[in-house]
């Protein structure tokens, strides 16, 4: 089955306000220089980076992902230090979840040496996106840890065949019930997330917090939520950090930017309010081709105290 167009997907997770211009204008006049205390970042290639870490999705039905690596700060250092493609899928064969790489996921994949290489080569982390596919199965409702534990199997394969850096997990789009499924339970997101981490235990698994996976991990046990590497706000255009008992501020991004309608102002102060309340990632969406830089600028002046250079 065809996943909705980036256009419906990004008019669901927008987060509409009234006077969202009139605001952005306000908080662009309240931007802040990126603190000097920012928590320190990986080394990236020959360039030690200080600040959070960027992460960039792209909708690789439209885009390529090797565009990622073309924005370095001004430094040489990358301006993002994660590419997630997005997105498989999670399939239901008629008795239990699999996961599904559609044309253009697969050719990204295929593609490695152009596509993934070139970026882990200037030390970007590259994961795969899943998320649902209107057949019914989905991140919160695997009936059992043993189930859970197949399909994170199937994900951790992929990662090691392709030598990728992580999954990330996406509770959308999987209309539980249909082919008679279940309906979510509340320790299936966290059996995922345990045997991913099992299976993966030096590779990074994130979260983008929303659907019935992200409830009910705000309610489970701090030891879940540790097994995270990241978690990040899913609706666009706001700040708020999510909840997740046993994740730190510095494995958060309470920022979620669609770089293609979010007006920049307004990302740039979410940047700003980024460092100054202590969070250690920043996450956007949809980053497309052609050069974007002065949007990116915007960004990483406040992360990093450095303008981004697209080449």
């Amino acid at each position: 089955m065809m996943k909705k167009s980036s256009a419906a997907r990004r008019r669901r997770r927008t987060a509409v306000a009234s006077g969202l211009a009139a605001t952005a204008a306000v908080l662009a006049a309240l931007l802040t220089p990126a603190a000097a205390g920012a928590a320190p970042l990986h080394a990236v290639a020959a360039h030690a980076k200080h600040g959070p870490v960027n992460v960039a999705y792209v909708e690789v039905n439209d885009n390529a992902l090797a565009n990622v690596g073309r924005y370095t700060l001004t430094d040489g250092a990358p301006a993002f230090d994660v590419a997630v493609i997005f997105a498989a899928n999670i399939d239901y064969d008629g008795t239990e979840a699999q996961l599904y790489f559609n044309q253009q996921v697969q050719q990204t994949l295929d593609e490695a040496k152009t596509q993934i290489r070139p970026l882990q080569k200037k030390g970007i982390k590259v994961t795969l996106s899943i998320l649902g596919n209107h057949q019914g199965a989905g991140i919160a409702n695997f009936p059992s840890a043993q189930a859970a534990a197949g399909f994170a199997a199937q994900a951790a394969a992929a990662v090691h065949k392709y030598h990728l850096d992580g999954i990330d997990l996406d509770d959308e789009y999987a209309d539980y019930g249909t082919n008679g499924t279940a309906q979510p339970n509340d320790q299936s997101a966290g059996w995922l997330i345990s045997a991913l981490r099992d299976d993966m235990p030096n590779k990074i698994v994130s979260l983008y917090d929303i659907g019935p996976a992200g409830d009910s991990l705000a309610a489970a046990t701090p030891s879940v939520g540790a097994k995270l590497s990241y978690a990040w706000n899913p609706w666009y255009s706001s700040y708020e950090a999510p909840v997740v008992p046993g994740l730190p501020r510095s494995r958060m991004s309470p920022a979620a930017v669609d770089l293609q309608s979010t007006p920049q102002p307004l990302a740039a102060s979410f940047a700003a309010e980024t460092v100054a309340d202590g969070y250690g990632v920043f996450m956007t969406y949809d980053l497309e081709a052609g050069d974007e830089s002065a949007y990116v600028s915007s960004i990483t002046e406040q992360l990093y105290g450095q303008a981004s250079v697209y080449k």
